[in-house]
């Protein structure tokens, strides 16, 4: 339409601030505009997008009230506008970006692929048909290629694809679902597909044209293909295959850890899992995480994948490729990370060629590169509530709210195992992808990437570094090695509860309960059974697990029985009871460690809830050694009878700083251990000891203090069945528990705990 100068034509100018680039939003309010038959533009500028829109005064406002319902991947957080003349012009465009100015846009995570895509892949009839790399304005890739903001072609890692005339036409009709879907592309102009060996040449597969079809021939016979994916390479095995499972296992060096499964839908899951509403959500999002469920006895996958669980952690394809490959092949696959144990995961090429090269018999690689390096999400879903294990692949780099804003940007450094770092911009908290444990030189120099590619993002280069008080944790070392920065250093365990805080849009002062392995207090031990009164900016330790040592440092977590020796010792001196299982399986090694502890060589006094539950899974005989963090504290999680009610009388003294004596907890495990019950029992019962140890430690710092919010955190928080009973019990008992929403209650949350007390640290200097 042409514009008048009736009084009635008003004209406005519009900002929309959040997740507005890279989904579609420009194309959505063309056609809103156009529907409305109003003039003017749209387009993105550093900030979000900015529009103006001129006709009739109804029909403009109609349009600025539809921006506040955008399309399925937007997050609109704000949107004003102010009234401008009118300008007479004709007709609605979609302009190019404004990249000048403070860059403020939104990036938006790698998401599954959609429901038109996913029909188009199966139609023969289409351009498209069997295009692994297929995607729209509604889903793909998007933080794992982005190079830098404004999210254009030019600034990913697609830029070395110049479209094709048709792909083209489609990236330019803002009426496509295409229009200026950065990664748009077919099989005339977009990646290629191969199927290699590990020196790199191409393996022709039996149709001498389909690299999908010879990785399906492979995976049957029992091999082991490296795929790339999103944001790295996995390796993948027949799920089915007791003998490629157990392969993999061995070239990877992976003895014991659960392997995810990937299964063709979800009906396919529901055949392996027991699946409730909300775990089948969780599958199906558009963030296709990895979800945690019980096993179904009959299902139908080798023992390899899962050794003695009595879960799987399953997803859906996400990619083309997948839905691909899976369709072609039926079966569940198993689809880990493509890496050697203890290392981070492959994404470049060359380094994938070098170290999988004794893995795979295969590789299923493309020639899209990725930029950022990203692992797969983890989730449990408990009493209705997702527990996350993993944040990464399809919610990173959403943003959480900070409950009262940054008032300058910070960088938190998080921790040294499951790491992921933080920066803070305005009202903003950005946890980063999960890194991983940063004692890995590789991970290490991913870690230092990772920060300088998101604060060039964000735009951000912040003065102010918060990090953990543990002067050797490389995160540590690397925030005291930047210049002309102010340091803020956070104890752990406030960071755990400040992070739980956090996600749940909550300032405190509330109870907290973080129970983990171990973490620096601020009496230079090792706390990890910790009550604290704690809000964003500070808190008062208010209660804790009796401390006992920890024989042999760090060596302690790696084998368990150090810690039964250990809690053996505080429980009975020298005068323990005959015929325990843990002291003959150890030998001479028994005393000599009891000696080391008692010495105090090596051996920090420890309060930690992590190490108590590990001394009770060797003692039950579960677990002596570990080859992966936590195992022991899962096994014995997996352990226990669920139907079992019964629990341990735990002493709690009455000294102004409440002290759980354990050693009470310790003796009565092994009197029943003594009198032959059943070691499922004993789990379950040690476990509802200690949901009865929080509820009482609670009722005593909500009488003195006055507080009835309880925020539970930590690495022992992801064990889901204490959680169920510490939930049961506080909230019977008129508590309101705050557990973890977005961000994991293990270390790859404290960058979030960091930031948000950095940033209250801030606040408070007014």
């Amino acid at each position: 339409m042409t514009a008048t100068t009736n009084s009635d034509v008003v004209r406005a100018r519009a900002y929309v601030s959040g997740l507005v680039q890279g989904v579609g939003f420009r194309p959505f309010v063309w056609r809103e505009a156009t529907a409305r038959g109003l003039s003017g533009w749209v387009g993105n500028d550093a900030a979000g997008v900015v529009l103006e829109a001129e006709g009739d005064a109804e029909a403009v406002a109609s349009l600025l009230d539809a921006l506040t319902r955008p399309p399925p991947l937007a997050r609109v957080e704000a949107v004003s506008s102010e009234p401008l003349p009118p300008a007479g012009d004709s007709g609605f465009e979609v302009r190019s970006s404004d990249v000048e100015g403070a860059r403020r846009a939104l990036v938006s995570p790698d998401t599954a692929t959609c429901a038109d895509c996913i029909r188009e892949l199966r139609d023969p009839a289409d351009r498209r048909f069997g295009y692994p790399f297929i995607n729209c304005t509604n889903c793909g890739p998007r933080y794992t290629i982005v190079r830098s903001v404004p999210y254009d072609r030019s600034r990913t890692t697609m830029a070395a694809f110049p479209l094709c005339a048709a792909c083209q036409a489609e990236y330019e009709d803002p009426a496509n679902r295409r229009f200026h879907a950065e990664p748009v592309c077919c099989p005339a102009c977009g990646p290629k597909l191969r199927l290699v060996d590990p020196t790199g040449h191409e393996i022709a597969s039996p149709s001498h044209v389909d690299p999908i079809a010879g990785t399906v021939a492979l995976l049957r016979s029992g091999g082991v293909v490296a795929v790339k994916g999103l944001g790295g390479y996995h390796l993948a095995v027949d799920a089915q295959q007791e003998e490629a499972v157990a392969a993999l296992r061995g070239r990877k060096h992976r003895e014991d850890r659960p392997f995810a499964v990937m299964v063709v839908d979800a009906d396919a899951a529901a055949e392996l899992c027991e699946i409730s509403p909300h775990e089948r959500a969780m599958l199906t999002s558009v963030a296709r995480p990895i979800v945690i469920m019980k096993r179904r006895p009959d299902a139908r996958v080798a023992a390899a994948v899962a050794p003695g669980a009595p879960s799987l952690g399953v997803m859906l394809p996400y990619t083309p490729l997948h839905i691909l490959l899976l369709q072609a092949y039926g079966g569940p696959l198993v689809l880990t990370s493509g890496n050697a144990s203890d290392e981070p995961i492959a994404f470049d090429d060359a380094d994938a060629a070098r170290r999988l090269a004794g893995i795979a018999d295969a590789l299923l690689v493309h020639d899209r590169a990725i930029r950022t390096r990203v692992d797969d999400s983890v989730c449990k879903v408990v009493r209705g509530r997702v527990l996350p294990i993993r944040r990464s692949r399809g919610y990173v780099p959403n943003p959480i709210a900070l409950p009262q804003g940054s008032p300058q940007p910070v960088l938190a450094c998080g921790s040294a195992l499951k790491n992921t770092f933080c920066l803070t911009r305005g009202q903003h908290a950005f946890v980063s992808h999960h890194v991983g444990d940063l004692d890995d030189y590789t991970t290490m120099l991913s870690y230092v990437d990772g920060i300088e590619h998101l604060k060039a993002l964000l735009d951000v280069d912040p003065a102010v570094v918060a990090h953990d008080l543990h002067p050797d944790y490389p995160s540590t070392r690397y925030a005291g090695e930047l210049p002309d920065v102010e340091l803020i250093a956070v104890q752990h365990h406030h960071a755990h509860i400040a992070s739980c805080l956090t996600d749940n849009a909550v300032s405190g002062p509330v109870i907290g309960v973080a129970f983990d392995g171990v973490g620096m207090g601020t009496d230079g031990n090792a706390w990890g059974g910790e009550f604290l009164i704690a809000d964003l900016a500070g808190f008062t330790r208010a209660g804790h697990l009796a401390e006992v040592a920890m024989p042999g440092g760090d060596a302690a977590a790696r084998e368990p029985w150090r810690m039964a020796a250990a809690h053996l010792d505080a429980a009975y001196g020298g005068d323990l009871p005959d015929g325990l299982a843990v002291i003959q399986r150890q030998g001479r090694r028994w005393d000599q460690v009891l000696s080391v502890a008692r010495a105090g060589v090596n051996s920090p006094l420890t309060s930690s809830a992590g190490r108590l539950f590990d001394a009770v899974s060797s003692l039950l005989g579960l677990c002596d050694a570990v080859t992966y963090e936590g195992q022991a504290a899962i096994e014995l999680e997996h352990a226990a009878d669920l139907t079992e009610g019964g629990s341990y009388p735990v002493l709690v003294s009455d000294d102004p700083l409440a002290r759980v004596e354990v050693a009470h907890l310790v003796r009565a495990v092994v009197e029943d251990l003594a009198a032959g019950t059943a070691g499922q029992v004993i789990a379950a019962r040690f476990h509802n000891a200690l949901a009865d140890v929080v509820l009482e430690v609670c009722r005593r710092l909500r009488d003195l203090h006055g507080l009835s919010t309880v925020a539970l955190s930590g690495g022992v928080f992801q064990n889901a069945l204490l959680v169920h009973r510490c939930l049961d019990r506080l909230e019977a008992d008129g508590f309101t528990a705050l557990t973890h929403r977005h961000v994991p209650p293990n270390d790859g949350g404290i960058s979030l705990g960091q930031a948000a007390v950095a940033t209250a640290v801030l606040r408070a200097r007014g």
